[in-house]
């Protein structure tokens, strides 16, 4: 990989910005002085330094987020603020973008990267990836309302969905459940409830696949997963 690429894509600014960076002398590959924007690295063995600084290579970002409402899940929006927005500059310059969508008014777990492979394991649906939501429900939940999710429910438009486990915490004119599903229809968890006469009035995701919320992000806050996070998405391959 060229040393101007290498260093534009691990955040030191554009292309020209990069060459202005090399000419001041600040650039050292395995200990020499690099000057030339064409020189070629190998991103994986050689040491390039910054200003004596040591720069790690790195292709892919995976970020954990809290998505808070009212902030849409795309990379970009003429109208909302995304959860892009809610990136730092050293996040953003990778690209990143949301795996699967969460509502507009829907919190909780997102998961961003560049990784477009992992992603697609991810939202197949033949991998039938559990996603488990909590929610406030207006209108008591009952067993029947348990039973007619673990058979799968007819939609408004006749799509019959694939079984959920469904789990009431709490009961009563706002009930609170559990709800675990392996699809990702527009709108699911809220039209699943309608088809059985009720409404969701908060929804939050607690998980996807393997991963949790991390209950330590505040909402609008993220962090990188760690190396055992990754691992355990990975393994689903």
């Amino acid at each position: 990989m060229r040393i101007d690429k290498f260093l534009s894509n691990m955040g030191f600014g554009s292309r020209k910005e990069v060459k202005v960076l090399l000419k001041s002398k600040a650039v050292e590959v395995n200990g020499t002085v690099v000057r030339d924007p064409k020189i070629h690295v190998n991103e994986q063995s050689d040491k390039v330094e910054v200003n004596g600084e040591a720069v790690e290579y790195v292709e892919f970002i995976y970020l954990l987020m809290n998505k808070p409402a009212g902030v849409v899940s795309a990379t970009e929006d003429n109208y909302d603020r995304t959860v892009i927005d809610l990136l730092k500059d050293e996040e953003k310059h990778f690209n990143p973008f949301p795996v699967g969508r969460l509502d507009k008014d829907t919190e909780g777990f997102l998961l961003l990267t560049n990784d477009g492979q992992l992603a697609h394991e991810l939202l197949s649906p033949k991998k039938h990836v559990d996603k488990t939501y909590f929610a406030h429900i207006k209108g008591t939940v009952t067993d029947e309302d348990v039973a007619a999710f673990e058979k799968g429910v007819v939609l408004e438009d006749g799509y019959a969905t694939k079984p959920g486990k469904l789990t009431v915490l709490k009961s009563g004119p706002i009930s609170e459940i559990e709800l675990t599903i392996t699809e990702g229809k527009f709108h699911q968890v809220k039209r699943m409830f309608i088809s059985v006469g009720k409404e969701v009035t908060y929804l939050k995701r607690l998980s996807m696949g393997p991963l949790s919320l991390d209950p330590a992000l505040a909402l609008g806050k993220y962090r990188h997963l760690t190396e055992d996070e990754l691992e355990l998405l990975k393994q689903r391959k």
